[in-house]
């Protein structure tokens, strides 16, 4: 069931925006609830920028509706502007102004008086407080992406809207990033987050699956999981040709390629139908390859909703799927 309006931090019905012939959404539907941190998932051209600049009111829609804490952005941007913070992929930092500096600037672009307890909060809970004297452009990547969350945070809006934020950052500072995230989910405010990476929509609440322009599939991430029919295995072989001949043993509703592994999902769950399917591989030129059970990932969910047609509505947790025209 969807959420209430009260419920609702940001609502988009039936969305397009085209860039002259080029659709970059296609009728995309989906709502994120007050408190949660919502992920948008999908490979570079899926529309998830676009979304994000919609939800900001720097670009305006062809066709649809769209609600972001109960205004729409493109009538209420200024009042908006105060209620939401936006790190883009490219956020602009001074390199020639100290951590602090930067600080203050975005404060009083945000017309924030005596911010100096908010910067020193935030400094202390991205831990840059020991080099608040140090220039930007002396930052490394993950710290420059806290002092841009910082700057993001310092008018205190009840909704960030975050485009690819961890691309490029090394593993450990993603970590450091995520943690703060829970932090400030933790004190309330609402997070939208665009990423291609699908071990992070993980650690989200809800996260959309989207592809040119609309959405595959909406909801909790262990639900997501569970569109899966069937058991799935993981064999040790990589390549068409060895997918081709996984996909032609009885039993077998699909095979998918990563990497050096190929999962398969069989048409049922039964023991029994592990051991036939292994005893079938066992008269193929894959006999030698290792075989073990494993868990739906939102990968094998992604690309099965792919290969799957997609219906006119519908969609779980809130998102409606909408057909290309």
């Amino acid at each position: 069931m969807n959420a209430t309006r009260s419920e609702q931090a940001i609502v988009l019905d039936r969305v397009v925006k085209r860039y002259g012939a080029t659709t970059a959404l296609a009728g995309l539907s989906l709502d994120v609830r007050r408190g949660e941190m919502f992920g948008l998932i999908g490979p570079d051209g899926a529309g998830k920028t676009t979304a994000i600049r919609l939800m900001c009111g720097l670009l305006h829609a062809d066709e649809g509706e769209l609600r972001v804490l109960g205004l729409d952005p493109r009538r209420a941007h200024r009042a908006l502007t105060q209620r939401v913070g936006y790190l883009s992929q490219r956020f602009s930092l001074y390199g020639d102004l100290t951590i602090d500096e930067n600080i203050a600037f975005f404060a009083e672009v945000h017309g924030v008086r005596d911010y100096g307890a908010r910067r020193d909060q935030l400094l202390g809970m991205t831990q840059l407080t020991p080099f608040r004297a140090r220039l930007a452009d002396r930052l490394s990547g993950g710290m420059k992406q806290k002092l841009a969350l910082a700057c993001t945070l310092v008018h205190e809006p009840d909704l960030i809207l975050l485009d690819e934020p961890t691309t490029g950052v090394d593993p450990v500072s993603r970590r450091e990033f995520w943690k703060l995230l829970s932090e400030f989910l933790a004190n309330g405010i609402t997070i939208l987050m665009s990423t291609p990476y699908l071990d992070e929509a993980e650690r989200c609440t809800r996260v959309a699956l989207v592809h040119e322009g609309r959405v595959l599939a909406a909801d909790e991430p262990a639900r997501l999981r569970q569109l899966i029919p069937g058991r799935m295995l993981e064999v040790l072989a990589s390549g068409t040709a060895a997918a081709d001949a996984l996909r032609a043993l009885p039993g077998v509703r699909d095979a998918q390629i990563f990497g050096e592994r190929i999962h398969i999902t069989l048409t049922d769950e039964s023991p029994a139908a592990e051991q036939r399917f292994t005893e079938a591989l066992r008269q193929t030129p894959l006999a030698d390859a290792p075989v073990r059970a494993v868990q739906p990932s939102l990968e094998d969910v992604f690309i099965a909703k792919l290969s799957s047609p997609p219906s006119p509505r519908g969609g779980s947790g809130g998102a409606r799927e909408n057909a290309r025209a």
